[in-house]
């Protein structure tokens, strides 16, 4: 009656896989009862969608919270605390707790928010997991050349190289416990020894580092893990330990609502010529396809891009294509709404 319920927070950059690994997992919950809390950036739920297209007896759809449009580790005591206290609340009470943050979120302050008195009595973060892209990194999105920085500085002193998207991989990866180098099979074998030699350089201690496709990861990798890590925040560093509070000013979100889509490949194209044009970070959203009677989800980190068909579109929703879309601040949104067919 006293034992805490576990947390395993899995945190992530945009489009690594989080939302895969969680829809795995639901799937294999081998008994479990598991609920989940996620948090995304933008008004269209399409993670929360997601895995609700997912929901069955180990997690059903009202064991599972959305927090959206704000980060979750900002908002503790307006938005989470409460979620964690209507799961709670649950009978029978969830086994496991799951906590999907969004892809810009830092989870040392999640961590921090554990050792609240009302949460900490009740919660223990079993494990924090780090979902990477491994084709992502293994491109060099998230790895500064020193190299070339340096000799960038000494052509300009007044430059600032600091990268707030490699801030926040780097943060991700010094909280974990655990390391899922996702979407291996993009990449080759040397490439997969390279990445985790990269990623054990980066990690603040020792870090289990597991390979993976779609998000297939073992439960029992997953959870049970025992980390207890609202005790071990020393061992966690962060590049904003110094700071009191943090802001997501890098980033910019927003929605595009296109009209009913003929050919998805030339929207495919658009997509990429407009990620291209205007280093959007992220898109995801459902479309609308002529004479299909299912709707399109379409997600893209970087310029790839993938596309299906996902479900029949129900008798009461509104047919619309909506896409969110997450780039630096300062993104020329009418542009990119244009470039999108707007």
């Amino acid at each position: 009656m006293l034992a805490k319920t576990p947390v395993t927070i899995v945190t992530g950059f945009l489009g690594a896989g989080k939302t895969t690994l969680i829809r795995h997992l639901l799937a294999n919950a081998g008994g479990r009862r598991l609920a989940l809390i996620i948090n995304e950036f933008g008004d269209v739920g399409v993670d929360g969608d997601l895995v609700k297209g997912c929901a069955d007896a180990a997690c059903p759809e009202d064991a599972i919270i959305e927090l959206a449009n704000g980060c979750i580790c900002c908002t503790v005591a307006d938005d989470f605390a409460p979620a964690v206290t209507a799961l709670l609340a649950r009978e029978p009470k969830p086994d496991h707790i799951v906590v999907e943050t969004s892809g810009l979120a830092l989870p040392k302050p999640l961590i921090k928010a554990f050792d609240w008195p009302d949460l900490r009595s009740r919660l223990t973060v079993d494990g924090v997991v780090a979902v990477v892209d491994a084709a992502a990194v293994a491109e060099g999105r998230f790895a500064d050349d020193p190299a070339r920085v340096a000799k960038q500085r000494a052509a300009d002193p007044s430059l600032d190289h600091d990268n707030p998207l490699e801030e926040v991989y780097e943060d991700q990866l010094m909280c974990a416990d655990l390391v899922v180098l996702n979407k291996a099979d993009l990449v080759d074998r040397s490439q997969i020894e390279a990445l985790k030699a990269q990623i054990a350089r980066a990690a603040s201690r020792s870090v289990r580092i597991a390979p993976a496709r779609e998000g297939a990861i073992d439960p029992d990798i997953l959870l049970g893990v025992s980390a207890a890590a609202e005790d071990d925040l020393g061992a966690r560093p962060s590049h904003h330990d110094a700071e009191g509070e943090h802001d997501h000013d890098d980033f910019d979100t927003f929605v595009v609502t296109i009209p009913t889509v003929r050919d998805p490949d030339a929207l495919i194209d658009r997509l990429i010529a407009a990620t291209r044009a205007h280093d959007i970070l992220r898109v995801k959203g459902f479309v609308e396809v002529a004479g299909k009677p299912m709707r399109m989800l379409v997600q893209g980190v970087g310029s790839r891009f993938r596309r299906e068909f996902e479900r029949p579109w129900t008798v009461d929703e509104p047919r619309s294509s909506r896409l969110v879309v997450i780039a630096e601040r300062g993104v020329d949104r009418d542009a990119v709404a244009a470039a999108l067919g707007a």
